[in-house]
């Protein structure tokens, strides 16, 4: 694991010269000041929004309407519906993810610690929300890496087996991409951001699309989740997110 470490030699070599005898110092080096980076994250109470998504896997893919709800840092509400009928919903919390096909008449609950051993790297209610917003994925450390290229600083962070690379946008402190890798079994998950727009006094990616790499017995596989907000609003007063599985469904 390589970490970038600050650190200034301690003590003084004395030199002495042949000709004079002077005893002299040499110069310490100086290490090169770190870049000072500033991420500027979407922040709100609620959020109010209707989004386009695209779901793409091996076998098939999908297109929906989605209304999204959101509670800042507790619940990720939706609903979806193909060609103006409800074809599901979800709700996304800190302890599970349930998604309901009106469809078929059923539903399914994914814990986390399930999902995260399917892929391998840890997977909770703060990465997702993270993801759908733009967010940082991985809380800051001291410890992170932090360099410039060009218009894009590149935040570095790594925990455990897993390794991230932040792209962030110089001018706006927008993060414009991501790349995660988990190092055992090179499952990976890469997202992209674009179409800034205002939301309250920040910035929303209106459009997002995030591809996840992983194995399976049958191979790599991967899966994209493709999103385009049209309409997002921030909102003072609080918002409902009625949520209810009928007893006929089956969970599979």
């Amino acid at each position: 694991m390589n970490r970038l470490t600050w650190m200034i030699l301690l003590g003084v070599s004395l030199v002495a010269l042949s000709c004079s005898k002077k005893v002299v110092s040499p110069t310490l080096p100086v290490s090169p000041p770190k870049p000072t980076l500033n991420v500027e994250e979407t922040d709100f109470v609620y959020m109010d929004g209707k989004a386009r998504m695209i779901l793409r896997d091996a076998n098939k893919e999908r297109e929906v309407k989605a209304n999204i709800r959101v509670r800042k840092d507790s619940v990720i509400w939706m609903t979806f519906s193909v060609i103006g009928v409800q074809g599901g919903k979800a709700l996304i919390n800190h302890d599970s993810i349930t998604i309901v096909s009106n469809v078929d008449k059923e539903y399914y609950v994914f814990e986390y610690a399930e999902l995260s051993k399917r892929y391998n790297f840890e997977i909770n209610y703060e990465v997702i929300e993270a993801a759908i917003l733009g967010n940082l994925i991985m809380p800051r450390k001291e410890s992170d890496e932090v360099k410039q290229e060009s218009s894009f600083f590149i935040l570095h962070q790594i925990a455990n087996n897993i390794t991230v690379d932040n792209y962030v946008n110089a001018a706006s402190s927008k993060v414009e991409k991501v790349e995660l890798k988990e190092s055992a079994s090179n499952n990976s998950l890469v997202i992209n951001y674009s179409n800034f727009q205002p939301l309250g006094s920040k910035l929303l990616p209106y459009n997002g699309t995030i591809n996840l790499f992983y194995k399976a017995v049958s191979g790599l596989l991967n899966t994209t989740v493709i999103f385009e907000y049209n309409k997002a609003e921030v909102r003072d007063k609080e918002l409902k997110f009625p949520f209810n599985i009928p007893k006929r469904y089956v969970r599979r």
